[in-house]
């Protein structure tokens, strides 16, 4: 069987070391120093000011909108997880969404300026795929009415755009550390700004407000992560370099074929060095795609509708918006098996058992 994906596992004496110190230490959570460990060296991988290791990426969007006091609008992306909405509608804001570029299948900077209206305090991007936005122009949005930017950069590790770190836009940018993400600790996230001031609002967010044993600065959650999670970051990021290439030259190993077929790939931000974190392959329609799974599964191949439906869509929002792009793009589009552990010879037979369908 080729599953869609796979997570990295380091090798097991690695994570057991770290096991017998927290043994040693009986200390699981709270802020304990293999978290402070984590935060620290990813600081320095990603060349990050500002980082807070915390429990999933979905508290890192939650808490990142509740340290912006965000109300009202928040103008979003119908092309993404459903978290990204779903975040929005948990902190009591109302999504408003903008149609995606069909080409890059990011946000459109256009889009989200028709949409802008007093009621909007922020816009809540997704670098889709890890591919970056378009930053400048949704800066300048953002300077231009009065409001905040959060990046929902779950997919973006390892991805530099203009020389830097992709999660070093916007005023937060929130990652995913979850086991299917190109770089995990088993469950995770993090958020990431330039601001120590609202990195200090961050950390009081995640740890119930606490200002000391028994001072609360303000409202907060428990979005704390552990040590066994720290542990497993500590592992998988000195192979990150490695699970990078790796996925580089499967991403060749599938251009060599998919690139003659009738399917096409969303087009990578120029500037921006992609850490090629999934592999997804548009259909000219929605049957062709359909039949598509249904001849990959026959043998034992396992693709993802991601995302899949557009996010405008959601039934438990209160008004629909026709976003012909997004709905459009989410009917056609498939991610492919693809993960540290598949071989290139495997890639190739997905890549030959796809082009069957054309034939």
């Amino acid at each position: 069987m080729l599953p869609v994906t796979k997570p990295f596992l380091p090798p097991r004496p690695e994570y057991d070391r770290y096991l017998e110190g927290i043994w040693q230490r009986n200390w699981l959570t709270n802020h304990g120093p293999l978290v402070h460990e984590l935060e620290r060296r990813l600081m320095e991988y990603l060349d990050m000011e500002h980082l807070l290791f915390l429990g999933n990426g979905t508290i890192a969007l939650q808490i990142a909108i509740k340290a912006l006091a965000l109300r009202g609008e928040i103008i979003t992306t119908p092309f993404s997880y459903v978290a990204t909405t779903s975040s929005i509608v948990w902190e009591g804001c109302q999504p408003v969404f903008a149609d995606i570029d069909p080409a890059t299948l990011n946000i459109a900077p256009q889009s989200i300026e028709a949409v802008v209206t007093p009621r909007t305090s922020a816009i809540l991007a997704t670098h889709v795929y890890g591919n970056p936005c378009d930053v400048e122009a949704i800066e300048a949005i953002a300077q231009r009415h009065g409001l905040k930017v959060i990046y929902d950069a779950a997919h973006c590790f390892g991805t530099r755009y203009k020389g830097r770190s992709a999660f070093d836009y916007g005023d937060i940018s929130t990652a995913s550390f979850h086991a299917t993400k190109l770089f995990h600790t088993t469950e995770g996230g993090a958020v990431m700004t330039r601001d120590p001031e609202l990195l200090q609002k961050m950390a009081y967010l995640r740890n119930f407000g606490h200002d000391g044993p028994y001072n609360f600065a303000l409202p907060g959650i428990n979005g704390k992560n552990s040590e066994f999670h720290a542990a497993m970051g500590l592992c998988n990021l000195p192979y990150v370099e490695e699970i990078l290439a790796q996925r580089k030259a499967l991403h060749a190993r599938y251009n060599a074929v998919i690139d003659r077929l009738p399917l096409r790939r969303p087009a990578i931000q120029p500037d921006a060095e992609w850490n090629c974190s999934y592999y997804p392959v548009i259909f000219e329609n929605e049957t062709t795609l359909l039949r598509a799974m249904e001849q990959l599964e026959q043998h034992h191949i396992y693709t993802r509708r991601y995302f899949y439906p557009s996010l405008n869509t959601l039934e438990y929002l209160p008004a629909h918006t026709h976003l012909p792009h997004s709905e459009d793009i989410a009917r056609r589009v498939l991610c492919l098996p693809l993960y540290h552990s598949l071989a290139l010879e495997e890639a190739d037979f997905i890549a030959d058992r796809l082009s069957k369908v054309f034939h």
